[in-house]
């Protein structure tokens, strides 16, 4: 069976719409991302005020999902409480409301055509010539994308009005309003863009396949409907992400059976602005608008006991990092240090770890048991996670550290746990550049240029040699000197690798192997890794030689600097 040209122009019409306001949204959000983050962090403190920037900020991007993940954020970062959280999200849901008024406004009172053509020709001609990276590009794109919107728009309502003669939605009124109020959770469900949803629903309006109760009813569903997006960002996420979830569905389900009961007494509000027979598509923008106000106004002295039922229902798990520090009482001054000490190789391994996933190496090559956060936290962590988590057990180790400086220490107690918290540091700080490195390390693995895959399996080499005088390092446990002696061979070893490595560089750039950028790239990986070699080799040297022998490599490593001057001169 032919499908008939208006369905197809309908559906056309729909994507050109979903597209204008992805262009919309995605171009003020670049211009003035920052700004509205700002916006939302300063000016969310209390609940009226959260409601209202929440309006005005979605009102302004036109998208309740972008202004959800940023109270997602805010709210997981501590900035933001879930009162104000929860506030700013039931002034989202009035905000997105300007959609309806801007198509009821524009989209049926002129020729919808003659003003999108203007502005998608002139718009895109300016996108065309300037630079990509300026404003003026992304206004362009933002009038780009209101000419998309108005011309999706003409598109719906010219083949709207073609089926008219032919469908005749209110027949189904007598199987109850309620099945319309369904048929609006569905298509925004399935669609997941509100905008579109009203859009579709106002266009039917305005052609007759509908009268003002049967779309007051479909908005309504509309409004429930689009918090699935919200439900699936949530769905197996942070408790964080459950909560902001489950209060926007909660709000918006409550607003919208409040709306549908009251229906009758709205609609009869609504005619004393506008006469919905005359002039429907403003009155539809006007319920919108008016039920989910009335929705913040219910709700609005129940902020707080929400945001703590929610807490209750979604507690937040704290992983636990630490494997020492935990029931350890820093009283025991003794046990307390040993702990610290045993926390802060804990991290170092950590640390060895997330360098091998970096570089891509198996970890059974360096260990032969599994570490606490694959054992305790799973292994499908993303390296972003690993280094969050590696973050988080650092902080702890120095919180830890400053109960500790509470007690009476003697002057050599205090300097041997202020070594701990130096290689506390060098650890983090080697993980650190071993994060700056990843990019680095895919774009020489995936590189066309063989020398620049053989430097890269290079660093790999290097790393796991690294690791194995480090696992000779404590194979020699009791023994200080040795350890001494292999922490000391180890970090000349580097130094070598470090003068050979920019040998071959100079070499490869002399003989033209490779270009600037890649020379550039290669200087910039081999200092990162190399200093965070060199980092991994001063934490343990400060976690478990003697204070002798930490005298020592410490003269050892200035009398190299010396030389290496001498050398230099």
């Amino acid at each position: 069976m032919d499908i008939p040209i208006d369905f197809w122009k309908l559906a056309a019409g729909l994507s050109i719409f979903l597209y204008g306001m992805f262009l919309l949204e995605d171009s003020v959000r670049i211009m003035s991302g920052k700004a509205f983050r700002q916006m939302i962090r300063f000016y969310t403190n209390g609940r009226l005020r959260s409601i209202g920037s929440g309006a005005l900020i979605t009102a302004i991007l036109q998208s309740s999902s972008a202004v959800s993940l940023m109270v997602l954020a805010f709210v997981g970062a501590g900035v933001m409480t879930m009162e104000n959280g929860i506030g700013v999200m039931m002034g989202a849901n009035i905000g997105t409301t300007l959609t309806a008024w801007i198509v009821a406004a524009f989209g049926f009172k002129i020729k919808i055509s003659s003003m999108a053509f203007p502005f998608i020709a002139c718009s895109g001609l300016i996108a065309i010539i300037i630079n990509p990276s300026s404003k003026i590009y992304q206004a362009s794109r933002l009038l780009i994308g209101f000419g998309f919107l108005l011309l999706g728009l003409d598109y719906m309502k010219t083949s709207v009005e073609a089926y008219t003669q032919y469908v005749d939605l209110t027949a189904l009124a007598g199987y109850g309003i309620w099945l319309y109020l369904l048929f609006g959770i569905l298509m925004t469900a399935i669609m997941q863009a509100s905008a579109a949803s009203i859009a579709i629903i106002l266009t039917g309006l305005n052609s007759g396949l509908i009268n003002f109760e049967i779309a007051a009813a479909m908005v309504i569903g509309a409004n429930i409907g689009t918090t699935v997006t919200v439900l699936l960002g949530a769905v197996g996420g942070m408790p964080i992400k459950k909560r902001v979830g489950t209060s926007h569905l909660f709000f918006n389900v409550v607003t919208g059976v409040v709306a549908f009961i009251s229906l009758g007494p709205l609609t009869h509000v609504v005619e004393l602005f506008f006469d919905t027979s005359a002039n429907a598509v403003m009155g539809l923008a006007l319920f919108h608008s008016l039920f989910n106000l009335i929705g913040a106004v219910i709700f609005l002295p129940f902020i707080g006991y929400m945001s703590r039922v929610l807490l209750r229902v979604f507690p937040e798990r704290k992983a636990v990092l630490t494997v020492y520090l935990n029931n350890t009482p820093t009283e025991v001054l003794d046990a307390a240090t040993s702990s610290l000490r045993k926390e802060t190789l804990h991290l170092f391994e950590e640390c060895q770890f997330y360098a091998l996933k970096t570089f891509g190496i198996d970890d059974k090559l360096v260990f032969d048991h599994t570490l606490p956060f694959q054992k305790n936290l799973g292994r499908r962590n993303t390296l972003r996670d690993f280094y969050e988590n590696a973050k988080l057990l650092h902080g702890e180790i120095i919180e830890f550290y400053a109960k500790l400086l509470n007690a009476k220490l003697e002057e050599e107690e205090a300097k041997a746990l202020e070594r701990m918290i130096y290689a506390s540091r060098n650890i983090m700080n080697s993980m650190k550049n071993v994060k700056g490195l990843r990019h680095d390390m895919e774009e020489f693995d995936s590189s066309e240029n063989k020398h620049l895959n053989r430097q890269y399996r290079l660093f790999r080499r290097r790393l796991i040699g690294l690791y194995h005088s480090i696992n000779s390092f404590f194979d020699m446990m009791g023994d200080h000197q040795e350890q001494y002696r292999i922490l000391l061979r180890t970090v000349i070893h580097i130094e070598q690798q470090d003068a050979q490595f920019l040998s071959t560089v100079m070499e490869l750039a002399a003989a033209k192997d490779i270009d600037e950028r890649e020379i550039s790239s290669l200087l910039m990986a081999n200092r990162l890794f190399s200093q965070s070699c060199r980092l991994q080799v001063f934490a343990l040297k400060d976690l478990l030689l003697r204070k002798e022998e930490i005298k020592e490599f410490d003269h050892a490593m200035e009398m190299k600097e010396l030389l290496d001057e001498e050398h230099g001169r």
